[in-house]
């Protein structure tokens, strides 16, 4: 019997408790609603963007021309959005149409105005972007087609940056086409950057930066290479020049604008033992390398026996084949147009290189041939500069010939 009457108090008390906390829940919920309901009453929302006063005074003075630009804007600070009684607001609309009578550059500094806080004036001039033709000299006199262009490196971030500029004095054939312009920073870029040109004409201009991530060590080892392209209507390029810019030794200048000559196929080689016109070409699926020598010029003949080519294949130290073309007679600029093909495999493109011997035979047949001029295409490992660069374009372009001519080096 006990312990039904526990049982029951027990009950009753746990029944008694939930009651006042449902009471307490209520009222505080009540107490909440009734707060809200009476805060809607006096606060205003705020607008996020604010409305100028009817009778302010303008921030901006637009010229009629408009064209023109002006020197100096007035800068004013918005006013402090507070809720006020009607009367005041009346006095403040009337203290502004006072206010707006007045000269607003006369409170130039001030910061003691009510409602509006003129701090100065916005010079434009510092704002405005001067016309490309305004910053960049014009190209230096003379014929030769010419690119602007600067070149920065921020050792902090490791960035080299390479600004492209315009063109200067490109040849008639080329003003109604769209000019391109692929760069390189050799000899780890494989793929190009490429930049169009603003218009045509004589004088095209690019306006590019271009950012390259490179560390403070390689900086001196690279060669900036700059390609310059004209395309037709129907698609067909012709190569205009490029320009080959070492690194080393040139950082000196950064942020100078720099004018470069570009090289082409007509100037472009003036070596002292003569040049050669070589064609490379690479097919990945075949796994052959095609060798085709052209012609060469300016040749610094011995005798008036033939002249051949030589070509060597090879891998690191190892000559992994050697073939020879046919024999030309006896003339300054001979010609050859002697294909030959190697085999080899794409994990050797950057362990391989071609080497090519200009030999003049021997007027005795015993004697071995006379040595005329050298020539090294391959990557970084074996060439610098042109040689480098002619080697990259094959890469790239898988299966299309690339032509070049090459200036003769001596035997090391």
């Amino acid at each position: 019997m006990t312990d039904q009457v526990s049982l029951l108090a027990a009950g009753a008390c746990v029944g008694l408790l939930l009651l006042l906390l449902l009471g307490l829940s209520v009222c505080y919920l009540w107490r909440r609603k009734r707060r809200k309901k009476g805060r809607s009453q006096y606060e205003e929302l705020l607008s996020t963007v604010p409305s100028l006063p009817l009778c302010s005074a303008p921030v901006i003075l637009v010229s009629q021309d408009s064209s023109a630009t002006p020197r100096e804007i007035p800068f004013t600070l918005p006013p402090r959005f507070v809720t006020q009684n009607p009367g005041e607001l009346k006095n403040e609309e009337e203290e502004m149409k006072m206010e707006a009578q007045r000269d607003i550059l006369a409170h130039r500094g001030s910061l003691s105005v009510r409602r509006w806080y003129p701090v100065g004036t916005v010079l434009a001039g510092l704002y405005s972007v001067p016309p490309l033709s305004e910053v960049v000299v014009a190209p230096p006199p003379g014929m030769a087609t010419r690119l602007c262009f600067s070149v920065e490196y921020r050792h902090g971030s490791e960035q080299l940056l390479v600004s492209l500029l315009r063109l200067g004095n490109l040849p008639p054939r080329f003003h109604g086409n769209v000019t391109l312009v692929e760069l390189r920073r050799l000899p780890d870029d494989r793929r190009p950057r490429q930049a169009k040109a603003r218009g045509t004409g004589p004088d095209p201009e690019f306006n590019d930066c271009f950012v390259f991530q490179v560390s403070g060590v390689c900086v001196p080892q690279s060669t900036l290479s700059v390609c310059v392209l004209s395309v037709e209507q129907d698609g067909k390029r012709h190569a205009v020049g490029r320009v080959l810019f070492p690194l080393e030794g040139e950082l000196g200048q950064a942020g100078r604008v720099l004018w470069r000559d570009l090289e082409t196929e007509d100037h472009a080689q003036c070596s002292e033992l003569g040049d050669v016109q070589i064609s490379l070409s690479y097919s990945p699926s075949l796994q052959r390398l095609s060798v085709l020598v052209l012609r060469a010029r300016g040749l610094q003949l011995l005798t008036d026996a033939g002249v051949c080519v030589q070509v060597s294949l090879h891998v690191h130290t190892q000559v992994v084949k050697m073939k020879r073309s046919c024999v030309v007679t006896s003339q300054n600029d001979p010609y050859f147009h002697h294909r030959m093909t190697f085999k080899l495999r794409p994990q050797h493109l950057d362990e391989a290189c071609v080497r090519l011997e200009l030999q003049q035979l021997n007027v005795v047949r015993s004697e071995p041939p006379a040595l005329l001029g050298v020539l090294v295409l391959g990557p970084f490992m074996y060439a610098r500069g042109q040689q480098l660069q002619h080697w990259m374009d094959m890469v790239n372009t898988p299966q299309e010939p690339v032509e070049l001519w090459h200036g003769l080096g001596r035997a090391i």
